[in-house]
């Protein structure tokens, strides 16, 4: 059965965790939405946190975004967007509201920021990219090395190198 993600994100954001990953659900049968915290729709992706990649056009921004409409949300990692949107009152509501209502929030490489920022990481196991360890841990959580990790209806995965485990992860979660 098809479900509705939401990705959510604002630039700087590594490409592949948005691209891949909403590639995968697609190919799987659901609809993705763009989703942005920027004040234009246009999205920058990265390779690496190092050189540009693509442009995105985001389907709304944040404050147009209902959390009802939305079977998950989905935040793709990057250490400058997942720094940005960690600190954004709206992203953190917005997320809270996701998780609140038992729907799926799937974060992977430094996107679980934004998890620590809502106060969601504590008596959690998660795992993200290895710097996130010592966050995860001050946060009340803890930190498993593996490619994905599902604690209750949270799923954290490592780097690009996980995102087919990922995917599949957030495909069977959903079914």
């Amino acid at each position: 059965m098809s479900k509705k993600i939401a990705f959510l994100l604002s630039s700087y954001f590594e490409q592949a965790e948005y691209a891949e990953v909403d590639q995968l659900l697609i190919d799987k049968g659901h609809q993705t939405v763009l989703i942005t915290t920027n004040d234009q729709k246009q999205v920058q992706g990265m390779k690496s946190d190092v050189d540009k990649a693509d442009t995105f056009t985001a389907d709304l921004f944040l404050k147009e975004a209902n959390p009802e409409d939305y079977d998950a949300v989905v935040l793709p990692g990057g250490t400058v967007n997942a720094d940005t949107i960690r600190i954004d009152k709206a992203a953190q509501d917005f997320v809270k509201s996701f998780y609140n209502n038992g729907k799926l929030v799937a974060a992977i490489c430094h996107a679980p920021w934004l998890l620590i920022n809502t106060g969601l990481v504590k008596g959690k196991t998660l795992t993200a990219y290895p710097s996130l360890q010592t966050d995860i841990e001050n946060a009340g959580g803890t930190f498993v090395d593996k490619k994905v990790q599902q604690h209750g209806n949270i799923i954290t995965s490592r780097n690009p190198d996980d995102i087919p485990a990922f995917a599949a992860a957030i495909d069977e979660a959903l079914i």
